[in-house]
C-alpha cells in the first residue's frame, strides 16, 4: 500500500518549511483537489477525546432522552397562553423525539442521498466530522393538540439531515439542512416548514434560504445557508471560530408551531496556514498523517513505529497524545540539530531521520529532549519530509494544531 499522503501530483512541493511566505507555488498547490485518503475517517463529535482536546466550549447535539419532560413542559404552556389569549387554532409543539420505528426510520434514511459516512450510522442524532465535512441525522416529531382539551389531533414524525461543509482555500463554508418526513397523520398532515439562521463568532451569514416549503413523504424542506468568516486577511496569522445555527417551525392554515434550532459544530478559519495568502476553514477534527510500511517510505514508517511502540513517544494514531504543529523556523532548525546533529556519521545514501519531527513542538529541542533518531535511506526521508509538508498543507494546520502520525 502506498503511503496516503503520496497520492498528489507528479511534482510534489517543496517541505513546507522551505517555502517563502508569498509563494504562488503554495497558492496554487493548495487549490489542488485533496487526496481522498487524506480527508480521513469521519469521526462523531460525541467521542470524548475530541470534546476534551480541541472544542474549547462543551458541544452538544440534541438528546431526546434529556429533551422531551422540557418539551413537553413547554408545550403544555404554549397551550395555557393559548387559552388564556382565547385561542382557537391549534397548537402544534415540536421536540427532539420520535414514536416512528426504527424500519420506519431506516426506510425514510436509505430513501434520500446521503453521504456513506453520514447514511450508515443511520438516525442518531450526532455530528460526524473531517477536516472540512460534518453531517448528522437527528430525529423530531410535531404533536398538533386541541387548544381547549389538549386533545392530540395529529402528529408528524421527521429526519433532519445536516450538513456543513468548506474548503481549505476559501474563507466562505456552508451549512444546509432537510426536513424529511417519515410519517404523519391528522392535522400534522401536509405541514409546511420555513426557517432562518444566524452565526455567532467570527462569522457573518451572506445567504439565508429557507423558504415555505410544503412536506410530504416525497418532497422535502431545504434550507441552505453560507457564511463568510470575519477574520482579518492582512496582516497575516489571525483565526477565529465561528457556528451556524439553523432554525425552523410548521405553519398550517393560520397556526404556527415553536421553533427548533440545531447549531453546526464549531468551524476554524484561519489565515495562518505558513507559506500561503489564502484563508480557509475546517472542522474539529483531528487528522492522522499516515506512513505505510509496505509504502513509499518503509524505513521511515518503521523508524516512527518503533519511535512510537518502543520508546513510547507521542503522537500514534488512536491515541490523545497529540503532536503540535511548530511554524518558527529557528525552533524548526534548533529541533533537527538537536536530534541530528551535522557531526553524527552519515552513510552517503543514508539521512538522519528524527521523531517527533523538528516541525512539532515534541521535537528534540522544544519537546524536553525525548526523540528518537535513526540513518534511513535519504530519497526516503525527503520524499516522507514533502508528503508532510503536503499534510500540513491539505488539512490546514497551523501553529499548534493537534494530529497524529498512523503507522500502517
Amino acid at each position: 500500500m502506498a503511503a496516503v499522503a503520496a497520492a498528489t501530483a507528479d511534482d510534489p512541493v517543496p517541505a513546507h518549511e522551505e517555502l517563502e511566505e508569498s509563494s504562488q507555488e503554495l497558492d496554487d498547490e493548495i487549490s489542488v483537489p485533496v487526496p481522498e485518503a487524506l480527508e480521513g475517517e469521519p469521526t462523531p463529535l460525541s467521542e470524548a477525546s475530541i470534546n476534551e482536546e480541541l472544542i474549547k466550549e462543551p458541544f452538544t447535539t440534541p438528546d431526546p432522552a434529556e429533551s422531551a419532560a422540557e418539551a413537553d413542559a413547554k408545550c403544555q404552556a404554549r397551550l395555557a397562553a393559548a387559552i388564556a389569549r382565547g385561542d382557537d387554532d391549534p397548537v402544534a409543539c415540536t421536540s427532539w423525539n420520535t414514536t416512528a420505528s426504527v424500519s420506519k426510520l431506516r426506510a425514510a434514511v436509505d430513501a434520500w442521498p446521503t453521504p456513506d459516512w453520514c447514511d450508515d450510522n443511520g438516525a442518531n442524532g450526532k455530528w460526524y466530522v473531517n477536516r472540512f465535512k460534518a453531517c448528522g441525522i437527528f430525529v423530531a416529531k410535531t404533536n398538533v393538540h386541541d387548544v381547549r382539551t389538549g386533545r392530540l389531533l395529529g402528529s408528524l414524525d421527521y429526519l433532519v439531515r445536516a450538513y456543513a461543509y468548506g474548503k481549505r482555500d476559501i474563507k466562505t463554508w456552508a451549512y444546509q439542512v432537510e426536513l424529511m418526513e417519515v410519517d404523519s397523520w391528522g392535522e400534522a398532515k401536509g405541514l409546511s416548514a420555513n426557517g432562518s439562521t444566524k452565526c455567532a463568532g467570527k462569522c457573518k451569514t451572506t445567504e439565508s434560504t429557507f423558504p415555505s416549503q410544503v412536506m410530504s413523504k416525497t418532497k422535502e424542506a431545504v434550507g441552505q445557508f453560507f457564511f463568510d468568516t470575519t477574520i482579518k486577511t492582512t496582516p497575516k496569522g489571525d483565526k477565529g471560530e465561528g457556528q451556524a445555527t439553523a432554525a425552523w417551525r410548521f405553519t398550517k392554515g393560520a397556526w404556527v408551531s415553536n421553533e427548533l434550532t440545531l447549531p453546526t459544530p464549531p468551524v476554524r478559519c484561519d489565515n495562518a496556514l505558513p507559506g500561503t495568502s489564502k484563508a480557509g476553514c475546517v472542522m474539529p477534527y483531528i487528522p492522522s498523517m499516515a506512513y505505510a510500511k509496505s509504502g513509499e517510505y518503509p524505513e521511515l514508517a518503521k523508524h516512527i513505529e518503533f519511535a512510537q511502540t518502543t520508546m513510547n513517544l507521542p503522537g500514534k494514531h488512536g491515541t490523545t497524545r497529540y503532536l503540535t504543529r511548530l511554524t518558527d523556523k529557528k525552533q524548526i532548525r534548533a529541533n533537527r540539530n538537536a536530534a541530528c546533529p551535522s557531526s553524527l556519521e552519515r552513510l552517503p545514501s543514508q539521512q538522519c531521520d528524527e521523531y517527533p519531527f523538528a516541525s512539532t513542538w515534541q521535537g528534540a529541542k522544544s519537546g524536553g529532549g525525548d526523540f528518537s533518531r535513526r540513518m534511513i535511506n535519504g530519497k526516503q526521508n525527503e520524499e516522507g519530509g514533502k508528503a508532510l509538508g503536503r499534510f500540513y498543507l491539505y488539512n490546514r494546520i497551523i501553529e499548534k494544531d493537534k494530529f497524529l502520525v498512523w503507522i500502517k
